[in-house]
């Protein structure tokens, strides 16, 4: 299936892109899709799952504009055409 994945902060800095469009197997899930990223980008490494493979609590994720916390958070399923928008935590002044 195809994803568009939007990505914000730190997250489109260790990608290189602001979105990208990428295939994943039918049954991917959103821990699946942020592991994947965390395993093709080293910087993230540890940023956007917890180490109990939950999604990271500063980690904001939208499955088509809804945010995964009010779904099935990290075992959310998705499917062909979604698009998940990544956010980490923004701080600055």
């Amino acid at each position: 299936m195809e994803l568009e994945l939007r990505y914000f902060a730190m997250v489109r800095e260790a990608v290189g892109e602001r979105t990208t469009t990428r295939e994943f197997d039918p049954e991917t899930t959103v821990r699946d899709v942020l592991a994947t990223l965390e395993n093709d980008h080293p910087d993230l490494e540890g940023t956007l799952l917890a180490d109990d493979g939950t999604i990271a609590r500063s980690v904001t994720v939208l499955r088509n504009g809804t945010n995964v916390t009010h779904l099935e958070r990290g075992a959310t399923e998705l499917a062909d055409g979604d698009t998940l928008s990544i956010t980490p935590p923004v701080t600055g002044g």
